[in-house]
């Protein structure tokens, strides 16, 4: 079966169904192709090795890619960020018309406007394709705050029913996102696919030594991720001053980067945190001393009814790497943790609350918090690993592709 991929971003941006994926579904014998764009996430500028063109075509581990124009952008600006989204959808469609017919589009989503070629090839030459709905459109938009334009959320949301109606089968990461579909009116096949974590980040994970007794060292919570105005880090700080006036030798370790670093920065510095650890981004693969370090990690977004049906890509990393967790999420994600028994929840935008699920964990015996880092490790072993969602994926790719 010859499959093209389509996604904004791929390899060498961080994207966890990108090359190793691609490669998975080779193995499984299909002719696999990639129309992706010139990579720039997540700093917004082009990688060392490329230059913005029209197009671009290579071969990456066997696996043909071709390169869309792309504006390059990943900052706070709307306008940045629309011209970003457009502009692939736009080149991406005429590269997709112009290559060989697949028999089934893999389409990764977000953003909704990567649909774009997916649908162009759908109409005009009768391809089925199957999104991969990572986010739900507008409701993330609207969510995280990039835009607040009724008229322009009423557009995109247009856009992402059309387009969604129109695809084969679909495959969401919850239940939830499954539920909201239905709700408005979807009647296309939708399975339930939970993410795998990165590679790098399971190569991490077997490579660790056993959990150590944080008494000779302060015991580390560690957030390791964007750093965007979805993740609600304000929360954190609120929780550690509270806990340095409190004396408590508990301490946060906060590494990445996003739109909000530089504003969690200045308040680390206005509220004198001295129990927190802003660092630059580490890549995945280099990862072992951090987690080694940590005694529990933590997870939160912000408040709202979008993320009670998200499950986010961070908590299968983290269940894979075998250290608690600390969830400041509801719904599907705190149903996951609980079933994996694998940590403690608590209400996302309370600090009070994040303080209460880490006094929790600190004082658990060394051994509890190894028990329950390996339980998380084994639900995801046994659930969530990466052959277990390529062979569910592949499924539905055949399935539309038989549907045809």
């Amino acid at each position: 079966m010859r499959i093209l991929m389509i996604t904004q971003w791929f390899q060498p941006e961080p994207h966890f169904k990108g090359l190793g994926f691609a490669k998975a579904l080779q193995a499984m014998g299909h002719d696999v192709e990639v129309l992706t764009g010139f990579p720039n996430y997540p700093g917004g500028k082009v990688y060392p090795g490329y230059r913005v063109g029209l197009r671009k075509r290579e071969v990456m581990d066997g696996i043909p890619v071709t390169r869309g124009y792309i504006y390059p952008s990943h900052d706070s600006s709307a306008l940045r960020r629309i011209a970003n989204y457009v502009s692939f959808a736009l080149s991406s469609t005429v590269l997709a018309l112009a290559l060989r017919k697949p028999d089934v589009v893999y389409l990764y989503t977000p953003p909704m406007t990567a649909a774009l070629p997916a649908v162009a090839l759908r109409l005009l030459r009768r391809v089925p394709f199957v999104p991969d709905v990572q986010d739900l459109w507008p409701d993330t938009l609207a969510a995280t705050g990039m835009v607040n334009n009724p008229r322009v959320l009423g557009l995109i949301g247009w856009w992402t029913q059309f387009s969604l109606s129109r695809a084969a089968r679909i495959v969401v990461l919850s239940a939830g996102f499954r539920q909201r579909l239905l709700d408005r009116g979807i009647r296309v096949p939708i399975a339930v696919v939970h993410n795998w974590a990165p590679s790098e980040i399971v190569d991490v994970a077997q490579r660790l030594p056993a959990p150590h007794s944080a008494a000779v060292r302060p015991f580390t919570i560690l957030f390791a991720g964007n750093m965007g105005k979805a993740q609600g880090l304000d929360v954190v700080l609120k929780a550690a001053k509270t806990l340095q006036s409190e004396g408590s030798t508990v301490r946060f370790a906060l590494i990445g980067g996003g739109v909000e670093r530089g504003h969690l920065k200045q308040l680390i510095e206005d509220l004198q945190l001295h129990n927190v650890d802003l660092h630059e981004p580490v890549h995945p693969s280099k990862m072992d001393e951090v987690f080694a370090n940590a005694d529990a990690l933590l997870v939160h977004l912000r408040e709202d009814p979008l993320f009670e049906i998200t499950i986010p890509s961070k908590l299968q990393a983290y269940l894979a790497i075998g250290r608690p967790v600390i969830l400041g999420v509801r719904g599907d994600a705190a149903d996951m943790v609980r079933d994996a028994k694998a940590g403690v929840a608590f209400d996302p935008d309370s600090h009070l609350g994040l303080v209460a699920a880490v006094k929790e964990i600190a004082a658990l015996s060394p051994s509890d918090r190894a028990d329950m880092g390996a339980a998380g490790q084994s639900y995801y072993n046994e659930r969530l690993a990466f052959d277990i969602g390529v062979a569910a994926i592949e499924r539905e790719l055949c399935a539309a592709a038989e549907r045809r």
